[in-house]
């Protein structure tokens, strides 16, 4: 242990440092030190505990939060957003603006980028601006969601593409069919499988988390299940939130099988094995699903 002469030494210096705002050489020459003997005694008080620093942003509680989800879920990256606004269109634009400056930040030339549909996603690409052509694909990982255009599987595909100068297909299919059977025939046709083989190589994806609550779910909107097949789907297999249409459960683990068999694109299973996943949700609404996703 540092003797009281020492300590008292240290304690000199730091007062001088971080208080007084002296530099290193001019605390030297204040106590007749050299140099390196100051900045060494500075290292050694960092080591031993005798200096913590607290910073305190005015978003420093969503920038410990995203400390806590990368620690917790074993994350490369979080982003935590501040509310903005009274309604869901000022969230959505928000969450959308910071997503496109991520995403930007981080796709390369020769990238492969397989998105999902959905509101989030749109708002993502609507805030894209690229400011230089990226030499990459984008290809849908999920078959054509009736609806809205702009929220669109092949829509947002290619609107994605035309902003970032990039190459972009679309997946000719339905995102879900009547049957296992129809599901088997559609995934097995040249040009369907050919989109998916290419989603499949994909080295990024963006993906938007869902609900599968009957009010505001697209899987339901899309699906046409009934009430049955909703409860059925949140009580009997505990089924919390859906990505790219298939659900999971609260621990992230894929259920509802039955109506997986019925979806035309790539599995919970082969989007795990997309090595850069970039996931985009907002709202109270998608707490449960983002923590089921986060979890598998």
């Amino acid at each position: 242990m540092p003797t009281y002469d020492n300590v008292r030494l240290i304690n000199n210096i730091l007062n001088q440092y971080y208080v007084e705002r002296l530099t290193q050489t001019e605390i030297a020459q204040r106590m007749d030190l050299s140099t390196p003997k100051v900045n060494r005694l500075l290292q050694q008080a960092r080591e031993l505990g005798y200096v913590n620093f607290v910073i305190r942003t005015p978003f420093q509680h969503l920038f410990d939060l995203e400390s806590r989800l990368q620690a917790v879920f074993g994350l490369q990256e979080a982003l935590v957003i501040p509310a903005v606004g009274s309604t869901s269109s000022s969230l959505l634009n928000a969450i959308g603006t910071v997503a496109a400056d991520f995403l930007l930040e981080h796709i390369r030339d020769g990238d492969v980028m397989a998105i999902t549909p959905g509101t989030t996603v749109q708002a993502v690409v609507q805030s894209l601006e690229a400011t230089r052509p990226y030499q990459v694909k984008v290809v849908p990982m999920l078959g054509a969601i009736q609806g809205e255009i702009e929220s669109d599987m092949n829509y947002l595909a290619t609107n994605m593409g035309e902003r970032l100068g990039a190459k972009s297909y679309q997946l000719h299919a339905p995102a879900f069919v009547d049957t296992r059977e129809h599901g088997e025939v559609v995934r097995s046709m040249a040009p369907v499988k050919k989109i998916l083989d290419i989603a499949r190589q994909a080295n990024v994806a963006l993906l938007g988390v869902g609900t599968v609550d009957p009010e505001a779910s697209r899987f339901v909107q899309f699906t046409a299940l009934s009430a049955a097949d909703l409860k059925q789907i949140a009580e009997g297999c505990g089924g919390v939130g859906e990505i790219s249409a298939h659900v999971y459960d609260v621990e992230g683990r894929p259920c509802a099988k039955k109506y997986a068999d019925r979806v035309i694109g790539l599995t919970l299973d082969e989007i795990q094995k997309i090595p850069y996943r970039i996931g985009v949700a907002a709202s109270a609404a998608k707490a449960l699903p983002i923590y089921g996703a986060l979890r598998g």
